[in-house]
């Protein structure tokens, strides 16, 4: 049994879990070697059927539908899935591995010898939904930080590093560092995840469960596993299982900051007159839409998709139900359709800031980010400009 194999004994049922590094060759060999020789009569993988389908069938992205996505309102989630898949990619091309290849490993092998397999993890959707919405605005900005970052860094990974990544003393240290950075995330990554996968772990048939995960659910899988066992858990894992409605607070705060503005341009009109309130109007409109079209420039936006969001921006600030990104996006990919080559290349080309302006669906997304993010700034400019006029107006 290896450093990173654990075998549990709970309630009369075998249930060993063998931790992995995503993109090692040795956890290749070492998932292969354990299902040959335990047998199993349930082999439980850490992964969502979508990615599943996404591992077992590589052309699953040429189904992908940018516009659909965009309505859907999953723009950030389809750009912050690539990135991490696009980091994950990079590693293990250093080492020659792909992502994920140990999981197919157990598939292929679990297929050979005719011994069923579940997927236990949770949809990446939801868990990268939910670590957004727990998230404060800072820690959304550090969020996207660290994620921009590791898109694009370049730094050379060996296949020792690689190897360490399954000793439990890297891993706590790495968890001690992601809690401390960002303390929501890792409760939604880490926490969470874990005991959704001691819940469908311990709902597997058979009394001998082989599961495959990551190194660093370990402790935590195995903490779950043996408090069910011990009936002081439960687990039902449906209160973490999908996205919980966005709290009221947040929708009141998006309808107060549209309602603030009107008002505030109403009170302009009222105590300034006409010429104040045409001119925080002006304000208005040029902040949001100079910015957003910047955003939209600086991606590589079409003439055309660049007019929309100087022309979208204005509007759909006050409007929370639907943001600048989603008109951009959506104008970028009728006008620059994406091609199949696009949707071939789609994860290597996240990797690099030269592959975000030459993958027509990247570049779709890229506008989307930074038209939203220009909107957003200007929102605040000239929401702030607003507050400066009336402390004119009453305080002068």
């Amino acid at each position: 049994m290896t450093q990173t194999e654990k075998c549990l004994v709970l309630n009369g049922r075998e249930i060993r879990l063998l931790g992995t590094a995503h993109i090692s060759s040795d956890s290749i060999q070492e998932v292969i070697e354990a299902i040959k020789s335990n047998q199993p009569d349930c082999v439980a993988i850490e992964l969502d059927e979508k990615r599943y389908k996404s591992l077992t069938d590589p052309d699953s992205w040429r189904n992908l539908d940018i516009i659909k996505v965009l309505r859907k309102k999953e723009g950030f989630l389809l750009l912050a899935n690539l990135v991490l898949a696009s980091f994950q990619r990079r590693m293990g091309t250093n080492v020659g591995v792909k992502p994920g290849d140990e999981m197919k490993a157990a598939i292929l092998q679990s297929e050979e010898m005719e011994i069923p397999t579940v997927m236990v993890d949770r949809p990446i959707q939801i868990t990268l939904r939910r670590a957004w919405m727990k998230n404060s605005l800072w820690g959304k900005s550090k969020l996207l930080a660290a994620m921009i970052a590791s898109a694009f860094d370049d730094e050379k990974v060996s296949p020792d590093q690689i190897e360490n990544l399954k000793k439990s003393s890297e891993m706590d240290s790495m968890m001690s560092e992601l809690a401390e950075y960002l303390p929501a995330v890792k409760e939604v990554l880490i926490d969470e995840r874990d005991r959704y996968l001691a819940g469908h772990i311990w709902n597997c048939t058979g009394d001998r469960v082989l599961a495959v995960l990551g190194a660093g659910h370990l402790p935590g899988v195995q903490r779950h596993l043996e408090q069910m066992a011990a009936g002081t858990e439960s687990a039902d894992t449906t209160d973490i299982a999908d996205v919980p409605h966005k709290r009221s607070l947040s929708q009141l705060i998006g309808w107060c900051i549209t309602v603030a503005v009107v008002a505030g341009i109403a009170a302009g009109f009222y105590f300034g007159g006409r010429r104040i309130g045409v001119d925080m109007i002006g304000r208005w409109i040029f902040w949001n839409g100079v910015l957003a079209a910047a955003g939209t420039l600086l991606a590589g936006g079409h003439p055309l998709t660049i007019i929309a969001g100087f022309i979208g921006a204005p509007i759909t600030s006050l409007c929370p139900v639907i943001g600048v990104g989603m008109v951009t996006g959506i104008v970028q990919a009728v006008v620059c359709k994406p091609k199949v080559s696009d949707m071939e290349f789609l994860q290597q080309d996240a990797g690099s800031i030269r592959g975000f302006y030459h993958n027509r669906i990247l570049r779709v997304l890229l506008v989307f980010f930074l038209s939203t993010m220009g909107s957003a700034a200007g929102t605040i400019i000239a929401g702030a400009s607003f507050v400066g006029t009336h402390s004119r107006l009453f305080f002068k």
